[in-house]
């Protein structure tokens, strides 16, 4: 059960059997001799095991002694003491405070209320069969693959036609499929392993991706289609991702030439992950959204506990928040008539809403928003995801690692016990098109 818990404050996720959902069928393909058998894939459990939050250890054990409440106050006590004196705090810092100001008590008192209701059902308890085994290594070579993809041409106007490929080709290889300047469908009900540039991959079911950087865009705007949905998580400048290296991040000005206006058809639902920085959420609420033309809506928290339930980081740091903010806002076409406004029939999107779950401890893995959002477009939306790093079934994906997260180092593989479903005369690639989003894969 991937949605553990939905009130009007929010929601519980478990964001392990988000990604599991999509791959309860898995074929594994081998180029070498056409063979497929029926594999059984599951995310490593390991990678969502966030067992106790980032504070220190009395405070950590008192947490375990006095419950969640408890903890939520005793962490903060504790961070307070390590404050500097306002006269200290730098401009961005004091905006920060007053923003957090601003939605602590929301934080708070909806996190408890959530976690509380989730511990019946057997949820954030804390994990007491704990995997004792290392987390799968992050390297990845896709950005570089991309950046050296620049020199191969573009796809001509005359060829837009032909800007998608099928994962699998007839013959049933994959060997040859064009990541870089086409979009790749794997229109199959089933998920698939397979091998693409020397490595293996678990494709979803019904999904398509583009995998390039910004520059190499185009090939997603030929696809032709107009989405529903469009959740961003953009690679935001800041100083520890310069000190890191672990990915390129692009200026504020970048973002805005995104072509958002010819992706979302009108009353499109466009989400936008933000850092913390102040500076960056202005920016999306006041240029970026009222540039595309993009109406803000609400303002989400994704909040981050651990498997016991405690914030990941005390809520009143300085320096590391145990949230996240989405912006979520409407694309109002400019073509849209005012008949057509008027008889729309829109959900509400309520502000302030939480999503509470056990965050990855892999860098930058979001959890999936496809559940939380379903209320909120129509049953047979499309949707596409931005700057992605992995897949979901159903949606259209793009971004110079759109596969670093289905890589098989991530997943558990083993053969299934029964093979008698395994499909023998279709192959993935040559059934229907990419479902909507909406759509369920049948379990």
């Amino acid at each position: 059960m991937s949605v553990v818990v939905e009130s009007t404050q929010g929601w519980v996720l478990d964001a392990r059997s988000l990604i599991d959902q999509g791959y309860s069928r898995c074929i594994r393909l081998r180029n070498h001799n056409n063979q497929k058998s029926h594999v059984k894939c599951r995310f490593k459990r390991q990678c969502f095991q966030v067992l106790k939050s980032h504070c220190n250890v009395s405070a950590s054990a008192a947490a375990v002694e006095g419950g969640n409440a408890d903890m939520l106050q005793k962490t903060d006590k504790q961070s307070k003491k390590r404050k500097r004196k306002h006269s200290e705090l730098n401009q961005g810092e004091v905006d920060s405070q007053a923003f957090h100001e601003k939605i602590r008590s929301a934080v708070l008192e909806g996190t408890k209320s959530l976690v509380d209701s989730a511990r019946p059902l057997g949820h954030l308890n804390g994990a007491a069969d704990a995997v004792k085994e290392p987390l799968p290594s992050e390297e990845c070579s896709l950005a570089a693959l991309c950046e050296m993809a620049k020199e191969l041409p573009l796809v001509d106007d005359e060829e837009q036609d032909e800007c998608v490929l099928p994962l699998v080709a007839e013959d049933g290889s994959t060997s040859h499929v064009d990541l870089f300047s086409r979009v790749t469908e794997n229109r199959a009900d089933w998920a698939a392993v397979v091998t693409l540039m020397g490595e293996e991959y678990v494709i979803p079911p019904h999904t398509a991706f583009l995998l390039s950087d910004f520059t190499r865009i185009q090939p997603l705007v030929h696809y032709g289609r107009r989405f529903d949905l469009i959740v961003m998580d953009p690679p935001w400048e800041n100083k520890s991702v310069k000190r890191s290296r672990r990915y390129s991040s692009l200026p504020s000005s970048q973002l805005k030439r995104l072509p958002i206006p010819t992706l979302a058809s009108p009353n499109c639902l466009v989400v936008t992950w933000v850092t913390n920085r102040p500076s960056h959420l202005r920016f999306v609420r006041d240029e970026m959204y009222p540039h595309w033309g993009v109406e803000v809506l609400a303002e989400w928290l994704w909040v981050k506990v651990t498997t016991s339930g405690q914030f990941v980081f005390p809520l009143d740091s300085l320096h590391k928040k145990p949230y996240e903010v989405l912006v979520l806002g409407r694309y109002r076409s400019p073509a849209e008539n005012s008949t057509s406004s008027s008889e729309r029939s829109e959900v509400p999107v309520e502000n302030h809403r939480l999503i509470v779950s056990v965050p990855s401890a892999l860098h930058s893995q979001k959890p999936s928003l496809s559940e939380v959002l379903k209320p909120y477009i129509a049953a047979e939306a499309k949707c596409l995801e931005l700057f992605a790093r992995s897949l979901q079934p159903g949606w259209t994906s793009w971004g110079n690692e759109v596969l670093k997260f289905q890589h098989t180092s991530y997943f558990t593989l083993s053969p299934a016990d029964d093979g008698a479903d395994v499909p023998k005369d279709d192959k993935p690639g040559e059934s229907s098109p990419p479902r909507h989003c909406s759509s369920t894969v049948d379990l």
